[in-house]
Order: structure tokens, then sequence, then C-alpha cells
């Protein structure tokens, strides 16, 4: 009963959350179209090709739906029916978790473009491609130039640079200057956190490598305690703003722009939506600082916003030839430049916000999130669960990490029972 309550309650949230769109699969000229995008410049660059790829094609109709939060758990629910939409975001997950639902691409005559870097992350040993790349992830913290010029700080390279800086910032500023900026009203921000701390804690570090015992699931979750201290350290310490529980995350870029924030653990659109508010903010990109003492820091990167076809659409044609006109160059140019992030597609020469960083950064490390490589499908919410629950004192960092290794165990063995 509670099954087919949640489908039917999804299902309604599903249609009123969608620009005209009911449900999915064409009706014979309509594409559907879901995405993860929630930054409203990247969004309106979507729609804007969007509208030139109908006037070209008159007899084909997109509706768009951008969910937002709630697009995980609609996803679910449509994979679940197998009425997926005819055009999706894989958002990291177009192998592992959307494979069995999307098309072939590999006969499109952009594939040959696709870059060095995110070629083998859409692509299978058998030659299958899984989506067309909108742009490429290659994520830091990025960081507010006046507030470090102003306080007179270096950009940090260890967590405890990191911590001095929150530090100083803190006191210097009486408080007006938060160092980091979190939203409990979307939580999913809280996951960032975690999600790029974890693999300068558990992965890039010779001597602090645990892959295979997390990859294995017999990982010592202990060693996680780490992450949820210092979270509860920093906010107990007012590193992070006062109201991260009741915090929206459009909230963020506006007091970027006022220089009332120093880090900013998001994609570059964080930044970009600021300088719609204040366009004389300076912003500055820093990899992610290493934990451990002789580690080196690091970017995460990988898929960030992509378009796969749905194998059973009724407009798998059209479907394609959206997708062509997105990778077309001055469309994937536009997509690229208004994330922030550099193209997908290797032919491309966007003039990212962050193009002089990834140049001066072009050594450091890249790697892939870490839940999508080393957490079951699902633990995305537990991490953001959890970190409301340890800011407001609910649970300990030590049961945060219990409840982490409790939830892994469950979705795995749900994981394996599926296969």
């Amino acid at each position: 009963m509670f099954s087919v309550l949640l489908f039917v309650v999804l299902s309604a949230a599903l249609a009123g959350c969608s620009n005209g769109a009911e449900g999915s699969g064409g009706d014979g000229n309509t594409i559907t179209l879901f995405s993860t995008i929630s930054d409203e410049n990247v969004k309106e660059t979507m729609k804007e090709i969007i509208s030139d790829f109908e006037k070209e094609n008159e007899d084909i109709k997109v509706e768009t739906n951008f969910p937002g939060g709630e697009y995980e758990n609609l996803l679910k629910v449509k994979m679940a029916a197998n009425d997926m939409p005819d055009i999706f975001d894989t958002h990291g997950w177009a192998k592992i978790r959307y494979g069995d639902f999307l098309a072939d691409l590999s006969e499109e005559p952009w594939v040959s473009d696709l870059s060095e870097t995110i070629q083998p992350v859409l692509t299978d040993d058998d030659g299958k491609v899984y989506a067309l790349p909108l742009n490429e992830a290659k994520e830091g913290i990025s960081y507010n130039k006046q507030v470090l010029e102003k306080y007179n700080i270096e950009v940090p390279k260890t967590f405890d640079e990191l911590m001095a800086a929150s530090k100083k910032i803190t006191e210097e500023s009486d408080g007006e200057v938060s160092p980091f900026f979190f939203a409990g009203s979307d939580p999913w921000t809280l996951g960032q956190y975690f999600d790029y701390f974890a693999t300068p804690l558990l992965i890039s570090d010779e001597q602090n490598d645990y892959s295979e015992e997390l990859l294995n699931r017999n990982f010592d979750w202990s060693k996680w305690t780490y992450l949820p201290e210092k979270f509860k350290e920093m906010y107990d310490k007012g590193y992070i703003n006062k109201d991260v529980l009741t915090a929206k995350y459009s909230d963020g870029p506006r007091l970027f722009a006022e220089n009332k924030i120093a880090f900013a653990m998001y994609p570059p659109s964080f930044v970009t939506e600021a300088k719609k508010i204040n366009e004389d903010v300076e912003a500055g990109l820093m990899p992610i600082p290493a934990i451990h003492e002789g580690d080196e820091p690091t970017f995460v990167g990988g898929e960030r916003y992509t378009l796969g076809v749905w194998k059973d659409s009724k407009m798998k044609e059209e479907s394609k030839k959206l997708l062509q006109f997105f990778a077309q160059p001055e469309n994937a140019k536009k997509m690229a430049e208004a994330s922030g992030l550099p193209a997908g597609l290797g032919d491309v020469e966007a003039d990212s916000m962050y193009q002089e960083y990834y140049e001066k950064y072009s050594d450091v490390r890249v790697y892939p999130y870490f839940d999508r490589v080393y957490l079951p499908n699902g633990m995305w919410d537990v991490m953001t669960t959890l970190g409301q629950e340890v800011l407001s004192g609910s649970i300990t960092p030590e049961e945060y990490s219990k409840k982490m290794e409790e939830e892994v165990d469950r979705l795995s063995s749900q994981e394996e029972q599926k296969e």
C-alpha cells in the first residue's frame, strides 16, 4: 500500500512541477525532457536553445521539466514503471543507474568530438555511448577574492589552512562574513561538503587509500567520523552560516555578491548567479585542499549536465535530432559558458569563467565524485539527511558514521537482490 501511495504522490508531483508536460514519452510530436539543472542562468540558456530548435523544426515540440531536488525520486518511480522521459539527465549515473534505459548513441555525429576525459565516463567497453555531455565537471571550491584579499589570506592548500582562514575571517569580521554557506532547505548543498572531502580523506593520499575496502564493502566506517566531526566544529565555531538548517540555496549567490561569503563548494554557476547581482564581485577557483600531510589538493570531475535518450521512446529519432542540435559548436559553447564549466566536446572552445584556473591547475589530479564510485544508489540522500541531523545535534559524529555503515549495507543488499 505504501508503494502504491508513493507512486501516486510522486506521479502527481511530477505533473505539478512540469512546464506543461504530462508524464513522459512523446505524444506524437512532443519530446519530453527532464533535467537536473537548477541554476536559472543555465536553465534559461537551455530553453533558448530548445526554442531555436523548435523554430527550425516546426513539427516538433519540446516539453521541459526541472524537478530540482525531487529529480532522483521521480526518475526512480518512472524507471519502476518503465515510463521514462524521451530525454533525461543522467547526472553522473549514465552507465551504472540508467544504462539499461538508455539508447546507444555511438552512431551519432558528435561522438567523435567527445573530450578525452569525458569519453570513458560515457562509453562502455562494448562501445555504447550513453549520453551527450552539455559540459564536463571539474570542480573545486570557489572563493571570494575580495574577501581573501581584505583579510590577507592566501588560497588554502590543506584542510588545516582552510580552517585557519575560516577562523581569521570569522574573528576579524566579527561574524559579519561567513567562511562557508550551506542551505538546509536545499539539503543537497550539505552533501557537497561530504562528497568533496571524502576523496582527500579516504582516496587521494597513498597512505590512506581505502578505495578497495570501500568497493568491497568491508570499510571501517569509524574512519569517516572525521568529516562529520569537522562539519559540526565548523558550525559551532561560526564558520558556517547560522541559519544553515533553514537557509535556501538561492540565498547563497546574493551573500557571495555582497562579499559576505568566502568559500562556496558548488559548481561555477553559483558565481554566475552572484555576478548577476553584483557584476563586480571577483571569484577564483581553488582545488579541494588536502587533508593528510604530504598529500596534494585535488579536483572532482565527471558528468555534470548530460542528455540521454530513452531506448523505448516513441520519439527516439526526434530526440537524437535535438541532441545533435545541442552538440552544434555554438550551442555547446553556450551551455558550457552558462554553467562556467569546460565543454564536454573537445572541438568546442568555451570561454569559461574559470578558464585561467583550469590552465593554472592543469596538473592537479581529478577524481570522480566519491558517491558515484564508492557508495550504493540512494546514499546521497542519506549523507544530506545525516548532515542536517549532526548540525542540529540530534546525532553525534560517531552515530553519523554508524548510520552510514548501516545504510551502505542495506542499499548494497538491495542492489545485489536486483541483480
